[in-house]
């Protein structure tokens, strides 16, 4: 005849002691004391207001310190929209130029490069300016991309031919001015 064990109680590990420091308690001024005076010059710069989230208005920090600036000065925050608008367009029309020079000499590989290099320069200025999460900077970036892709497919900033079409073949194809000629 079997016996029926009572339950176990439950086991509590004992908690280790807090390690013994000789570091001062965190508390609102920090390990080091209040920060320094204001009469201080050059100690102490009161930090501009960062946002975490989109916001509407023309108080905004855009690429550099105080620039628009808070000062209310809605001239400067329009030049700044234009700014990033003409920015965005110019990373549109270097995309398009890029794409117009077709050729394997070391000179249009140099300059397939370096414009590529400015493009990415200028697309990380942009990518900068958007992430100061100021809707107005925002629509500017978005719209001078999309106006600097349509110029750039109307043809605005690619390369004249003669024939009105494209230099570079598409996926292996001939072009236009190959594949009329009879190859010996």
């Amino acid at each position: 005849m079997a016996v029926p064990m009572p339950p176990m109680p439950p086991m509590a590990m004992p908690m280790p002691p807090p390690p013994v420091s000789n570091m001062p308690p965190m508390g609102p001024m920090g390990p080091m004391g209040p920060p320094p005076p204001s009469d201080m010059p050059g100690m102490f710069m009161p930090m501009p207001e960062m946002h975490a989230a989109f916001f509407w208005g023309h108080r905004a920090q855009v690429l550099f310190h105080d620039w628009p600036g808070y000062r209310g000065d809605v001239g400067m925050y329009i030049l700044c929209l234009v700014v990033v608008f003409v920015l965005a367009a110019l990373v549109e029309a270097l995309s398009a130029a890029s794409k117009g020079i077709s050729s394997r000499r070391p000179a249009a590989v140099l300059a397939i490069t370096g414009i590529h290099a400015v493009k990415i320069g200028l697309a990380y200025v942009v990518m900068l300016a958007v992430m100061s999460f100021n809707v107005g900077v925002l629509l500017a970036a978005v719209v001078g991309h999309t106006i600097g892709y349509l110029l750039a497919r109307i043809g605005l900033f690619r390369r004249a031919t003669g024939s009105g079409e494209e230099d570079a073949p598409r996926n292996g194809a001939l072009a236009a001015s190959e594949a009329a000629e009879p190859r010996p």
